[in-house]
C-alpha cells in the first residue's frame, strides 16, 4: 500500500494520491501556515476511522441480509491539551443508519467492526477511549 503526497503551493497544501487511485487535498490549520484548502491530518485520522468502520459495518449488514439504503457516521474526537503532539484520547462515533433494519444486528455489526474488524480502531485505541453509538432510521417494527 502506498500513498504519494505532492506540495501544491508555498505553504503546507498537500495533494495525497493513494494506489487505488483515489486523491485527497491535505492543509495544515492557520497555526502550521495551513489555508483552508483540505482537511486538516488529525480530521483525516478521525475520517479514516469513520470510513474504515462504515465499511465494516454495511459488509456484515450485507451478509446477514440487512438492507441498508444509508449511513451517515459522525466522529468527534478529543485532544489532549497543551502537549506535543496532541494525541486523541477520547473518540466518539454516531451511525446514523436508514433502512428497514433489526436493531440488535446493527448493533452487534458495530461491536464486531469497532472490538474486533477495524485496523484503524485497533489503531487509536492505544490513545484513545473510543465510544460510539447508533440511531435507526427507517427501523422494522
Amino acid at each position: 500500500m502506498r500513498v504519494t503526497l505532492e506540495r501544491r503551493n508555498d505553504a503546507v497544501h498537500f495533494l495525497a494520491r493513494t494506489e487505488a487511485g483515489g486523491v485527497l487535498p491535505i492543509d495544515g490549520s492557520p497555526a502550521a501556515g495551513g489555508q483552508g484548502l483540505g482537511a486538516r491530518p488529525m480530521e483525516v485520522l478521525l475520517a479514516s476511522l469513520g470510513g474504515c468502520s462504515g465499511v465494516d459495518v454495511v459488509g456484515i449488514l450485507k451478509k446477514q441480509r440487512e438492507p441498508v439504503t444509508g449511513m451517515t457516521i459522525t466522529v468527534e474526537g478529543e485532544r489532549e491539551q497543551g502537549k506535543e503532539p496532541s494525541l486523541f484520547t477520547r473518540i466518539h462515533l454516531h451511525f446514523a443508519i436508514r433502512g428497514p433494519l433489526d436493531d440488535a444486528k446493527v448493533a452487534r455489526a458495530i461491536e464486531l467492526s469497532m472490538a474486533k474488524y477495524c485496523s484503524v480502531a485497533r489503531i487509536l485505541e492505544k490513545s484513545a477511549t473510543i465510544t460510539w453509538s447508533h440511531a435507526l432510521e427507517g427501523a422494522a417494527a
